[in-house]
């Protein structure tokens, strides 16, 4: 346990050092899975467990797990584009964009995450459990003045956002019933926010605090909440398995007070996952639900009008992203060799949470992502140990809508991003 309590600490350190870069491959910004495993399901898992990586799908499955440590180092490939058709009219009081299409210049991370898992007991019945992970997807950084096409407001920076959430997340979990878990995860939250480039909102009078607006630098905050879940085996071939994040309760960014609603808030919203898996030797079925919450959220969901004629940036009502619940249906399969290959593949489907008409403001968060494929193979390599692999592709997917502040009918915006991702794991 010494040398177990040794690694997690070193690679702890890593993970605090690599934040600066999102996540995985994202439904909205919440990533599509946790743990390579849980990826090659398409992020498919609340009736499994598959290692300590349990923790951040359904606490619940820890006490199945028994004694594990795991590592894992992803490539993040994510590609992020908006297009601009129309001229702008150039009317008094009208924000056009120069027309044409914009690439995000950023496009490869490497997000390392761990877990681990103690038995606590000689019937190995309690046990105690860590997760370290993170959320992303939020980052833009276009090589344009974005909203500054004439050039009025000397906006000569990248135009951009760049979120960040890291999570260390503890876990208890008990056995009971022989074939039933329940677990609880204290959830410990850090997240970094930058914005670039939105100099012009405050010229012209549309924030609260325009010195707090945009060009701060990287402003972070902690907070916390509570996941709880249950996995039971219910037949020798069919388990089912539920979770319940908690909203996640983060202190305000100071330094972007006169950009998000309630003076800088930005609270994680909660989710709900539940699952069923059908095994059998070998093989096996399993599918999930999501559900993330991003409604209750004021600075995720306050649309941008008439929010931003009626309040200004930062306040109670200031305007947001307008991003809607995202409901997210999973299903992955696992096939295992005689030669001991297990192969897995998942397929994951969410309506993407951008509305037409909030196509503007998200053009610092195009997170239009709807499907999810996924393939991984794992193999021992050793006593006790396991190298697996996996590949992510998030397809190509588009929302378009009306420039809100131009006059009707003369700007359309497209947002567009399409992500790969290939990761490694060792458990042992």
């Amino acid at each position: 346990m010494k040398q177990a309590l040794l690694i997690t600490a070193a690679v702890l350190a890593i993970l605090l050092s690599a934040i600066i870069t999102p996540a995985s491959a994202t439904n909205g910004y919440f990533s599509h899975g946790y743990g390579v495993k849980y990826k090659a399901l398409a992020g498919t898992g609340a009736a499994l467990y598959l290692g300590p990586m349990a923790a951040a799908t359904n606490p619940g499955g820890m006490a199945f797990v028994g004694r594990q440590d795991n590592i894992s180092l992803s490539i993040f490939n994510p590609n992020r584009r908006y297009t601009v058709k129309g001229h702008p009219s150039m009317i008094s009081g009208t924000f056009g964009l120069v027309p044409g299409t914009y690439e995000s210049d950023s496009k490869v991370f490497y997000i390392p995450t761990l877990s681990a898992n103690w038995l606590l007991d000689d019937d190995e019945t309690i046990a105690l459990g860590l997760a370290v992970y993170g959320h992303g997807g939020m980052n833009t950084d276009y090589p344009t003045a974005t909203f500054d096409p004439a050039g009025m407001f000397g906006n000569t920076t990248p135009t951009g956002v760049n979120l960040n959430q890291l999570f260390v997340a503890p876990t208890f979990s008990v056995l009971v019933a022989e074939r039933h878990g329940i677990g609880i995860t204290p959830i410990f939250a850090w997240q970094g926010f930058e914005a670039r480039g939105l100099q012009a909102f405050g010229e012209m009078g549309y924030s609260s605090e325009p010195e707090k607006l945009t060009n701060n630098s990287s402003s972070s905050s902690v907070g916390y909440g509570v996941k709880i879940g249950y996995l039971g085996e219910w037949l020798d071939y069919l388990s089912f398995g539920a979770s319940f994040q908690s909203r996640t309760y983060m202190q305000k960014f100071d330094d972007y007070a006169g950009l998000y609603a309630e003076q800088g808030g930005f609270d994680i919203p909660a989710s709900w996952t539940a699952g069923v898996a059908l095994g059998f030797t070998g093989m096996g079925i399993a599918f999930d639900v999501q559900q993330i919450l991003y409604n209750d959220v004021k600075s995720i969901a306050n649309p941008l009008l008439p929010n931003l004629q009626q309040s200004l940036l930062g306040n109670e009502d200031g305007a947001g992203f307008g991003w809607e619940n995202m409901t997210v249906f999973k299903t992955g399969a696992w096939y295992m060799t005689n030669a001991g290959w297990m192969f897995r593949g998942g397929y994951s489907y969410g309506r993407q949470p951008i509305p037409e008409s909030e196509v503007l403001f998200n053009i610092l968060a195009p997170g239009v992502i709807e499907q999810h494929l996924s393939f991984g193979v794992s193999k021992d390599v050793g006593f006790d140990k396991e190298l697996s692999f996996v590949v992510t592709r998030a397809f190509s997917n588009s929302v378009a809508g009306p420039n809100p502040l131009e006059i009707p009918g003369q700007q359309t915006i497209e947002l567009e991003m399409d992500q790969w991702e290939f990761g490694v794991g060792f458990t042992f």
